[in-house]
């Protein structure tokens, strides 16, 4: 058999498993930061070499339970073609149609996360130009101000899809969010800051007092910046930072990888 042929079959292999313990890693770290329902919402992620298919949490999990060997292999219709547990209706019929639609949502995260949710109820859940952290994220969120209810067609997430508009996420009114990446640690990277922008803007809020707005101009230059990697970076900062989640879950719950 050919050397080369079995590097990369050997090379596949990893990098199916790497898969499965950042997504472990990812649903232990959202208990950590209080992004979790227990066991509602999903993560999912595109499964290497098997295109069509992507891992996700099974139904009934408590998400500080998920091991890397837990998660589910489901076909982008919602028939699970490898491991065993349940395929969340929902997860397939939003995070399917995402997946097959968008080409860079390799990784899709939805959670009902409590002050991007609590965002998510105003008449206007715009994030606003008033802190750094939101100006990150200045033109890569695009909103849904039509909640449909439960997400139970495949047709609900293809209408999602097509609000997105080359958009990483998008707000879902009275609802939550869906987060996008070309990674497990990129679309975890987003929620985490996400979450931090949408919960200093509510504070904000909540004092009632006038509120100052970064200037068009400068949130357009800081937000270019923070987009920019740092030359002196060996790897991106969404990986940085994933990394060092995943040293302290090594320490504190080291069976994730499981």
């Amino acid at each position: 058999m050919d050397v080369n042929y079995d590097l990369t079959l050997d090379r596949v292999a990893e990098d199916r498993q790497q898969t499965r313990i950042d997504m472990a890693a990812a649903f232990r770290q959202a208990v950590n930061d209080d992004f979790h329902e227990g066991i509602s919402n999903h993560f999912t992620c595109n499964v290497p070499g098997r295109p069509g298919r992507f891992y996700v949490n099974s139904y009934g999990l408590h998400w500080s339970e998920v091991t890397a060997s837990s998660l589910i292999e489901v076909s982008y219709d919602g028939e699970i073609v490898g491991g065993t547990g349940i395929a969340d209706e929902t997860a397939v019929c939003i995070h399917g149609p995402i997946h097959r639609l968008i080409p860079e949502a390799v990784c899709v995260m939805h959670t009902h996360m409590p002050y991007c949710t609590a965002l998510s109820q105003l008449e206007d859940m715009t994030l606003e130009p008033t802190g750094q952290t939101a100006l990150y994220f200045q033109d890569r969120i695009a909103y849904d101000y039509n909640y449909n209810g439960w997400a139970d067609d495949l047709a609900e997430g293809e209408r999602l899809a097509g609000l997105m508009q080359g958009k990483p996420i998008l707000m879902l009114a009275n609802h939550g969010v869906v987060v996008t990446g070309s990674s497990v640690a990129s679309a975890y990277y987003r929620l985490y800051y996400l979450e931090r922008a949408c919960r200093t803007q509510m504070f904000s809020m909540w004092t009632q007092q006038p509120r100052r707005f970064v200037k068009p101009e400068i949130a357009a230059k800081i937000a270019a910046q923070l987009k920019k990697p740092a030359p002196s970076l060996k790897m991106s900062s969404a990986d940085y930072m994933f990394n060092a989640f995943k040293r302290s879950l090594d320490r504190n719950q080291p069976n994730y990888v499981l």
